[in-house]
């Protein structure tokens, strides 16, 4: 052997020092894994993998999968925008929040599919909440109807944003749906034959702008049901009136 020349003794075992795991790190993760492999691919198990821990080590921080669903859909929903108070009409910036609403659940994979199922209450759902009832309450919407509408709004806004999202990551197109209404007969479907072009127009954001205006109108103008003494007030969320399971 060379006498000049060194040998570097490495360790096989030497590899980059974890992070330490927090409720924080083990949220970034499971969003960054939803981002990458979508609903189906999110498990404790996978999200501890991901970590290089244990399945049973993320306890020390979670209750269960649908408590770290709640924290990661709470987490998301912190870019939603919160208009200006009184920077346009109210329903202007009802809509311009829900349309905010909307592209966060839809601009991520699994993220509008997670909010259909979790029922989020951490601080970032509770601001937007708040906004939903008082851009209500300055509409002159009575208490009731605001809290039932700010359901309704919500949940619709995350069943398009689920549906447009399953579409573009499973490459699903219309031409099926287009296909099938066009080969109709009149004799057999005769309101469909009338009615197809129809079915077909409008482009997914006109008919979205269409539907949250029919709602606001009804909210605003329609009337609550009246309630028996047994009634019992529902647990509701912002993005869905949905429970799981």
């Amino acid at each position: 052997m060379n006498k000049g020349t060194t040998h570097e003794i490495v360790s096989r075992r030497s590899r980059p020092a974890k992070a330490p795991l927090s409720r924080d790190v083990v949220v970034s993760t499971a969003l960054e894994l939803l981002e990458r492999e979508g609903l189906s691919g999110l498990s404790l198990r996978r999200v501890a993998a991901t970590l290089d821990t244990g399945a049973a080590s993320l306890y020390v921080y979670l209750a269960n999968l649908d408590e770290l669903h709640s924290l990661m859909l709470d987490r998301a929903l912190g870019a939603v925008k919160l208009p200006k108070a009184r920077s346009s009409f109210w329903r202007d910036r009802l809509k311009a929040l829900l349309l905010s609403y909307f592209r966060v659940l839809h601009e991520h994979q699994g993220l509008a599919q997670l909010a259909m199922s979790t029922i989020p209450s951490g601080p970032n759902s509770l601001r937007i909440l708040e906004m939903l009832l008082g851009l209500l309450r300055e509409g002159g919407v009575e208490d009731v109807k605001a809290a039932w509408g700010v359901d309704l709004l919500t949940l619709y806004v995350t069943a398009i944003a689920a549906e447009q999202s399953l579409r573009r990551e499973s490459g699903q197109v219309l031409r099926r749906v287009e296909a099938a209404l066009s080969a109709v007969s009149a004799e057999e479907f005769p309101l469909i034959f009338a009615f197809k072009k129809a079915l077909l127009s409008g482009e997914g954001k006109n008919r979205s702008a269409w539907a949250l205006d029919v709602i606001i109108e009804g909210i605003v103008g329609g009337s609550v049901p009246h309630r028996s003494p047994r009634d019992t007030s529902r647990s509701r969320r912002v993005g869905s009136s949905q429970r799981k399971k």
